[in-house]
């Protein structure tokens, strides 16, 4: 009997552990069972999320809600787990989207502006603050971060993907023709800090970055960022220019020489994710609590999955899951959330193991 009572006092902690669904101390939310292999196949959930045009990102919030950049509406939608709509912001053409521990949205898209009385239209970053909102997003006060003044002199650069961090610092990926300069290439990744007054402040890009690296370490055609979700600045991106890597974990390592990202997998490892060419056009990730990683490859209309060590898990698409061009996915409580572009729908997804 006594060691039946230490058991119980063993379980009952884990028991509720899992059943805590969210805390503002954790960055992302995925459900309480880690997925390191033996799993089988993805299984669609109904109905698909309709009425969208041409989605292309999609960001499990903090609340959590459900965030869609629903790009050819020209708008964000805000939505609660069981798919209703619970507010929109028009904006022009946007991208990608993330969320800080304030609660602040931040968001890649594009604004129009009158330059030698000709309207031109430039990509920017905007940052929403819900919580001053009482989460009413279309009220939230909205700060257009890029492009500054000086970088009207460059139409060609687009911000194409944002992650935040522990810290509410971000970084915001930029793309763009002119990468001869060794101060300010085009393909970037621009750093920004929160100041105590709850701005941000641009205080320069990541070093040591190659603007046009066809190999590991390169910001040539950045299409998604996102965070591993842990008390560091390590992110995973997606690219799509000419690059042989075009999903890469970036490590950030501190030696007594010096501070720069590293690839966390190379071809010698022989694992699945650092193999050339394993993409074709990636456009969106996103790594669980757990440390798998979601890449989804609109040019092969399907969605991958890594385990932290970068090992294939299940990956499906095609015509027998009905996908075309998936460019973002998300995870929350153990559903896998994909924009299906070329559908204009999202669609969602469980473990045939989950399925109850």
């Amino acid at each position: 009997m006594k060691s039946i009572k230490i058991l119980l006092v063993l379980i009952i902690p884990l028991l509720y552990s899992c059943a805590e669904k969210f805390s503002i101390n954790e960055p992302k939310g995925s459900g309480c069972n880690a997925n390191l292999g033996g799993d089988t196949v993805f299984v669609s959930l109904s109905p698909a999320w309709t009425g969208f045009n041409r989605p292309q990102d999609i960001y499990a919030g903090r609340e959590p809600f459900i965030y869609v950049a629903d790009t050819d509406n020209d708008r964000i939608v805000m939505l609660n787990l069981a798919g209703k709509i619970l507010g929109t912001r028009s904006v022009k053409k946007p991208i990608a989207i993330s969320q800080d521990f304030r609660l602040n949205l931040i968001v890649c898209a594009q604004f129009d502006t009158v330059v030698n009385s000709e309207t031109k239209t430039y990509s920017a970053v905007y940052k929403y603050d819900l919580v001053s909102s009482q989460h009413s997003l279309e009220t939230a006060p909205e700060i257009r971060l890029l492009p500054r003044v000086n970088d009207l002199n460059f139409p060609a650069r687009k911000y194409t993907g944002v992650v935040t961090f522990y810290d509410n610092s971000f970084y915001v990926a930029r793309t763009g023709p002119n990468n001869t300069s060794i101060f300010d290439p085009d393909n970037s990744i621009l750093i920004f800090k929160p100041k105590a007054n709850g701005k941000d402040s641009l205080i320069g890009r990541v070093a040591n970055i190659d603007p046009l690296s066809s190999g590991l370490v390169s910001a040539n055609g950045i299409s998604s960022l996102t965070s591993l979700g842990k008390r560091n600045i390590d992110f995973v991106a997606t690219l799509t220019g000419n690059n042989n890597f075009k999903a890469q974990w970036y490590n950030y390592q501190v030696s007594a020489i010096d501070e720069k990202y590293v690839s966390r997998f190379t071809p010698n490892d022989g694992v699945a994710f650092a193999i050339p060419n394993k993409f074709l056009r990636p456009e969106g990730s996103w790594v669980d609590n757990f440390g798998n990683i979601y890449i989804a490859d609109a040019g092969r209309d399907s969605v991958y999955k890594f385990n932290q060590f970068g090992e294939e898990l299940e990956s499906f698409g095609g015509v027998k899951y009905d996908l075309k061009e998936p460019y973002g996915v998300t995870v929350f409580d153990r559903v896998l959330y994909v924009t299906d572009t070329g559908n204009n729908r999202i669609v969602r997804y469980i473990l045939s193991t989950d399925v109850r």
